[in-house]
């Protein structure tokens, strides 16, 4: 019986340690992506305002940004579950 004890609480260990490193994974992911947004989707509307960026190039950095972020997220939330 000893024997079986250790190997439950072994593999009850190693569950817990699998979601832990889980949910470490998804939280840098989801970090991941909100830097992402940041910087590709803010970044480049001020660069508009301010008038140093073609409007083309600020098109396509919102719509990188934003598929960036939304992989992030959406690997995130399967990590999770």
């Amino acid at each position: 019986m000893g024997n079986w004890d250790r190997e439950q609480a072994l593999r009850r260990e190693n569950r817990e340690r699998d979601k832990v490193k889980r949910e470490l994974l998804a939280k840098y992911l989801y970090d991941l992506s909100k830097l992402t947004f940041m910087a590709l989707v803010l970044g480049g509307i001020i660069a508009f305002l301010q008038g140093s960026m073609e409007a083309r190039i600020f098109y396509i950095m919102i719509a990188f940004g934003g598929f960036v972020a939304a992989i992030c997220v959406l690997g995130a939330n399967k990590l999770i579950k």
